[in-house]
């Protein structure tokens, strides 16, 4: 009779620890559709319900940080902040919530003292790379630009590296590599606000490109032998953009390119980039890729007219975006110098 009464507790036991963590799941739901809604307090109160049921959850806790922070609570999301990284199990995000909350607040100091550490212990962490080079980037463009490159070695896949990379190159007349950097981007992170900004970045760096004859000062300077045959191949399609730079001669440029690499180049040099431009030309989707990428900094109108009349392209070209992930392997971080 004893066993049949344990085992009907712990049968109890099990039930309510099974509900409560699918309490805890529950609240953090609800918690969610508020903060979308930007119903901070709600949220937090829910999220506060959570931590009730299982104190410490960690979860829990970068949500509850996660919220203070956008509410501009930041005395509290410092202070779960700085508790969490204190734990064994803090993770990378954690770091850069609270580094994102030192920054809010002015704590340079904190911050970058915060982002060494984060570097020390997830040192394969793109991210905080990234937001080490942020916090750096308005006063020393070139460490900023040290560490964003180090991010992509450590983590070829982060995109947040490769957009500050091609927003300094740009600014530094370093256009070569502000347009290969700045497509990479594009293709890890397509569909956001940094995404189109970036499209128009691509446009004019074209542009300066073709303006300032890059396969003579490459060849001149201590440029890699990858980054002085890419300026070469790219300056050989001159001709292609004497009538101006549009979508329809971009796509003749890059298609030439594509053809010449793929001929003498890319045995030596393996480009996940330039692969990428080669399978969309072999699935006949390039020339939709290149509507894509410059139509809307191009001419709006025009790209609109574009789509209007080519909507299967279009269409196909966005169930493959949508489909593949476009990731980088590693050996293929070239140096520009």
């Amino acid at each position: 009779m004893k066993i049949f009464f344990l085992l009907i507790f712990f049968t109890i036991a099990i039930v309510q620890a099974k509900a409560q963590v699918t309490d805890v799941a529950t609240f953090q739901e609800t918690a969610a559709s508020f903060t979308k809604k930007g119903d901070y307090d709600n949220a937090i109160l829910v999220l506060n319900k959570a931590l009730s049921l299982e104190p410490g959850n960690k979860a829990v806790l970068k949500d509850i940080l996660f919220t203070s922070f956008l509410k501009r609570d930041f005395a509290k999301a410092r202070d779960i902040g700085e508790t969490l990284i204190k734990r064994p199990d803090a993770d990378a995000q954690t770091y850069q919530m609270l580094g994102s909350t030192y920054n809010a607040i002015a704590e340079n100091k904190e911050a970058e003292k915060l982002y060494k550490n984060g570097i020390k212990k997830f040192p394969n962490e793109g991210v905080m790379y990234a937001e080490y080079g942020k916090l750096l980037s308005d006063k020393n463009t070139d460490d900023a630009l040290k560490l964003f490159e180090k991010g992509i070695e450590a983590d070829a896949n982060h995109s947040s590296n490769y957009y500050y990379v091609a927003k300094l190159y740009a600014q530094k007349g370093e256009i070569l590599w502000s347009l290969l950097f700045g497509e990479m981007f594009i293709n890890i992170e397509s569909f956001s606000g940094r995404s189109t900004e970036i499209k128009n970045l691509l446009l004019d760096q074209y542009k300066q490109f073709y303006l300032t004859a890059p396969d003579k000062t490459y060849s001149q300077s201590k440029a890699t032998d990858f980054t002085k045959m890419v300026a070469k191949v790219l300056s050989d399609q001159q001709q292609q953009a004497i009538f101006g730079l549009t979508p329809e001669s971009l796509t003749a440029i890059r298609t030439r390119f594509v053809l010449t690499w793929y001929y003498s180049n890319a045995k030596q040099y393996p480009f996940r980039l330039f692969d990428q431009q080669r399978q969309l030309l072999r699935e006949g989707l390039f020339d939709a890729y290149n509507q894509w990428l410059f139509g809307p900094p191009s001419n709006l109108a025009s790209y609109q007219l574009w789509q209007k009349y080519h909507i299967n392209d279009f269409n196909e070209y966005m169930a493959f975006v949508k489909s593949k992930i476009f990731k980088i392997p590693e050996g293929q971080q070239y140096k520009v110098f």
